[in-house]
């Protein structure tokens, strides 16, 4: 089977589809968790911490030139390289959201599932039916 014709057969089964579906979708999704935690969350947690923002949260590693502002935007334009620790604190949030809605949903796809009911055990072929019966008119 050459190479070509395997692609084609994976790219065309169900489950490749569904996961090109998925990441299409999870990229979308995790630009609205994006969104909500940088615009909603953090600043929310960054007024009941005092009113900073965590994205100024870092450890320049380099001199900072003088007159410019100690922001992470300003200092990365200036070529200064930072430990930007409060960006990440932000990022992880935004993980542990995504984390948990995901969750959420695959707990919720879960149970919407039907548990297919037990099969009914087939019928015994008569054939059996009959060397059972002959076998316990033997045993009396």
């Amino acid at each position: 089977m050459s190479f070509v014709t395997e692609f084609k057969e994976f790219a065309v089964k169900g489950n490749a589809m569904d996961l090109a579906v998925g990441v299409i979708i999870g990229a979308a999704f995790g630009k609205i968790v994006d969104s909500i935690v940088k615009d909603l969350i953090m600043p929310v947690v960054g007024a009941v911490f005092g009113g900073f923002s965590f994205s100024n949260l870092l450890i320049p590693l380099d001199t900072v030139p003088a007159g410019v502002p100690r922001t992470l935007e300003a200092l990365r334009e200036a070529g200064v390289p930072v430990l930007a620790y409060g960006n990440f604190l932000t990022i992880l949030v935004n993980f542990i959201i995504l984390a948990f809605v995901v969750f959420i949903l695959v707990k919720q796809l879960n149970r919407m599932k039907k548990e297919a009911p037990p099969a009914a055990p087939a019928p015994t072929p008569e054939d059996v039916v009959l060397l059972r019966e002959i076998r316990d008119s033997l045993k009396k």
